[in-house]
């Protein structure tokens, strides 16, 4: 047994190797059905860049969920293309082309962050290695279920309250299990008070500060104060990711939980944040901590003392999508996730798209991943080659 009585988790098992012949990086571009706007700024589309590693067996894929611009964290899209391209590729190869996704994590150990870039490439090699023993992502990481709870992430409306209230019955209605509201300082405590009005008190309604509020500003303070009241699921990412012992001192006071996400960046992050009180509810985004690998470490770190967790998202296609859902379906993941149907965003996905079912989404059973781009959309993808 571990600490905190959990169960020992078994490690993944091994798979063969695969010879990389080249890697490549594909950007298209997509546009989002509506506006999605957060204390970051608005986007209206994204850039998807997709990692390609090509084996004599197949291609694998993965995604790069880096914003354009670094306002999540330190890193964004041009700067992961180059790391890729420069670092991180080079150095995985320098020891040989026969490679493991572990070696991502082995061979790179001297670099330090760029934990998103090196997440696309080690789900890309993952997958790759999957397709080729006929193995589906969710069955080697350990899955435990056959679909995931689905819930929303709704951005901050430019039609206010009134706008919000129409987006979230709709999200209601098709199905969703859960609302996560972002909110910033000037839209919160009332908004979310109105939001709570209109659809009852028994919606699981949550809210995402994305680390927009100063924990010694008095107004802010009061303004989460206010969204105590509300009956929240949880309140995510308060203050800024390095800010701890802030986030410790008023989780402190505050009956709703409070969920840590730009601050977690692996297991010893998770560990350290829950023992200082500074979280009692983790999310974890895949790409945020550096690949599947790594999510299942800070999965296990979270088990192991009795924390919940929740797969998060970063408006990925279905390539990341399928990652995130795979994880999604593992013990501990009790919460619904950011894991919304392909219609949510897109009007047409790069890959099948996913579909919300009671509630649900499917966990992909094919190999690797379970989705592949279709090439058509990939016609007009810009392409660089990333090992040379």
């Amino acid at each position: 047994m571990t600490a905190g009585g959990a169960p020992a988790l078994a490690p993944l098992p091994a798979l063969p190797a695969v010879e990389i012949a080249a890697v490549d990086l594909l950007t298209v571009e997509l546009p989002l059905v509506v506006p999605f706007t957060t204390s970051f700024g608005r986007q209206t589309s994204r850039e998807i860049p997709l990692v390609r590693v090509r084996t004599p067996d197949g291609d694998g894929w993965g995604e790069l969920v880096t914003p354009p611009a670094p306002v999540y964290s330190e890193e964004f899209t041009t700067g992961a293309a180059l790391v890729l391209r420069d670092h991180l590729v080079p150095g995985l190869l320098a020891a040989g082309r026969t490679v493991t996704a572990e070696d991502v994590g082995h061979r790179l150990r001297s670099i330090y962050g760029h934990r998103m870039a090196c997440a696309a490439l080690e789900t890309a090699i993952l997958d790759a290695q999957l397709r080729a023993a006929g193995r589906s992502l969710a069955d080697h990481l350990g899955a435990v279920r056959a679909s995931v709870p689905a819930g929303v992430s709704v951005g901050i409306p430019d039609g206010g309250v009134p706008e919000l209230a129409e987006q979230v019955a709709r999200y209601l209605d098709d199905g969703y299990l859960r609302i996560k509201a972002k909110i910033e300082p000037g839209f919160d405590t009332e908004p979310l008070r109105r939001l709570r009005d209109a659809v009852g008190d028994d919606v699981a309604l949550q809210v995402d500060a994305n680390a927009a509020y100063d924990p010694d500003d008095p107004a802010h303070i009061a303004a989460l104060d206010g969204l105590d009241e509300l009956g929240l699921v949880l309140l995510e990412q308060p203050f800024a990711p390095d800010r701890l012992r802030d986030h410790a001192r008023h989780a402190a006071r505050w009956t709703t939980p409070v969920c840590l996400d730009e601050s977690i960046h692996d297991h010893l992050r998770a560990r350290d944040a829950i023992a200082c009180g500074a979280t009692s509810v983790v999310n974890i985004k895949l790409a945020r901590v550096g690949g599947p690998l790594a999510a299942v470490s800070v999965r296990d770190a979270c088990l192991a003392v009795g924390v919940p967790v929740w797969c998060g998202g970063m408006l990925e296609s279905g390539v990341g999508r399928a990652a995130n859902v795979a994880l999604a379906a593992l013990e501990g993941f009790d919460l619904p996730g950011d894991v919304s149907a392909s219609d949510r965003y897109w009007r047409e996905d790069l890959t099948e798209p996913f579909v919300l079912d009671d509630g649900h989404v499917a966990v992909p059973t094919g190999p690797g991943l379970g989705r592949t781009p279709h090439p058509e959309m990939l016609t007009d993808a810009a392409v660089s080659r990333l090992d040379h």
